[in-house]
C-alpha cells in the first residue's frame, strides 16, 4: 500500500463519511466523545478516532487485522487512518470540538519521516477545516522511543500548533518526572489502572494527589474506559477535567448521531441517555460484567449532560 498522496485511497460514502480499504478489508472511523466537566455538567471536548474493520461485511477486530497487514504497509495504514478520523470529525461541522488520533513514533526510522507525517496530518486538518490546535496527537507511554526523540518530536508538533497526549499512563513504568520532560498537553490514564484505584480508598487518595500534580504542571488528565456511572461521579469528585467511556457515550461509526444527541450548543440541552450504536463492534472496551462485591452503578437518570439535575427534577 503506497498511496501517491494521503487522499489516494479514500472512499466517501453516500452519508459523506470517509473510509479506506486494504485488500478485502474495509476500514472505517468510529468516533467516541471525550467529555469535559465544566462545573455544571458535561460537554464534548473532543473525539477519539477508533478504527472499525470489516471483511465482506463481517467485523474483524483491529488486533486480528493488524496481524495480517504486511510490515511494509503498517506505516501507510497508520497514516491513512489518522486522515479518515480527521476528515470525518470535520464533517460534523462543530466549531470547537477536537480530534485525538493515535501516533506511533516507533513506526518511523528517522526524524525526517516523523516530520513528514506531521505535515500530512496538518494537510488533513486543513482539508477537514480543523485548525492545528484542534488536533491532538496521542502517543502511548509505551512508545519505546528515547525521551529526547519524543520531546523533539513534540516540540515540532507544538511549533505547528498541534497538541499532544500521552496514552496508557499507569500501564507500565509511569513517571511524572518523565512527563515533565516531554511536556504533553494531556495524559490519558490506563483504564484498568484507573478502575483498580477508584475502587479503594487508598487508590482514590493517590489519584487525587497525581491529578493535582499534573494540573499544577499544566497537564490535563483524561480518565478513559469509564463503564459505570459511579466511576464518573468519583472522577468529578476528584476534579478530573476530561472523561471518556461507555458510561458517557459509546463509539459510533462516522458520520455518527452526536450532533443530535450532544449538540455543541448546550444552552437548551438538559441531557440524553448515552447513545448506543448496536452496529458498532465493541472491541476497544468490551462491555463489563458485574464483579462480585463491586459497587452498584447509579441509576442512569441520575446523570445529566449539559447541567446537573436538581433534587426537585
Amino acid at each position: 500500500m503506497t498511496p501517491r498522496s494521503i487522499f489516494a485511497n479514500l472512499v466517501r460514502s453516500e452519508s459523506g463519511a470517509f473510509s479506506t480499504g486494504y485488500g478485502p478489508f474495509t476500514l472505517q472511523s468510529a468516533l467516541q466523545p471525550i467529555f469535559r466537566s465544566n462545573g455544571s455538567g458535561l460537554e464534548i471536548e473532543a473525539f477519539e478516532g477508533l478504527v472499525r474493520v470489516s471483511r465482506h461485511d463481517e467485523p474483524v477486530s483491529p488486533g486480528e487485522f493488524f496481524r495480517l497487514v504486511s510490515s511494509s504497509d503498517i506505516a501507510d495504514i497508520d497514516s491513512i487512518l489518522r486522515t479518515i478520523h480527521i476528515l470525518n470529525t470535520g464533517r460534523l461541522n462543530r466549531s470547537r470540538t477536537g480530534i485525538f488520533v493515535k501516533f506511533h513514533p516507533g513506526l518511523f526510522r528517522a526524524p525526517q519521516e516523523m516530520r513528514q507525517e506531521v505535515e500530512r496530518i496538518k494537510l488533513a486538518g486543513h482539508e477537514a477545516g480543523l485548525g492545528a490546535a484542534r488536533i491532538v496527537c496521542e502517543i502511548s507511554e509505551k512508545f519505546g522511543v528515547a525521551d529526547d526523540i519524543v520531546a523533539s518530536f513534540i516540540e515540532h508538533m507544538r511549533a505547528i500548533g498541534f497538541r499532544v497526549a500521552i496514552d496508557d499512563y499507569g500501564a507500565g513504568d509511569s513517571d511524572l518526572a518523565r512527563l515533565k520532560r516531554v511536556k504533553p498537553d494531556y495524559v490519558k490514564f490506563d483504564a484498568s489502572w484507573v478502575h483498580d484505584f477508584l475502587d479503594n480508598s487508598a487508590g482514590y487518595a493517590l489519584l487525587r494527589v497525581i491529578i493535582r500534580q499534573m494540573l499544577d504542571e499544566g497537564i490535563e488528565p483524561i480518565f478513559e474506559g469509564l463503564e459505570e456511572v459511579w466511576q464518573v461521579d468519583l472522577c468529578e469528585e476528584l476534579g478530573v477535567p476530561l472523561m471518556q467511556g461507555y458510561a458517557l457515550a459509546r463509539p459510533e461509526l462516522a458520520p455518527t448521531t452526536f450532533n443530535e444527541t450532544f449538540p455543541e450548543s448546550l444552552a437548551d440541552f438538559a441531557g440524553a441517555p448515552a447513545p448506543r450504536n448496536e452496529d458498532t463492534p465493541s472491541v476497544d472496551h468490551p462491555a463489563p460484567s458485574p464483579a462480585p462485591g463491586s459497587r452498584p452503578a447509579l441509576a442512569r437518570h441520575a446523570r445529566t449532560f449539559g447541567r446537573r439535575q436538581s433534587a426537585t427534577e
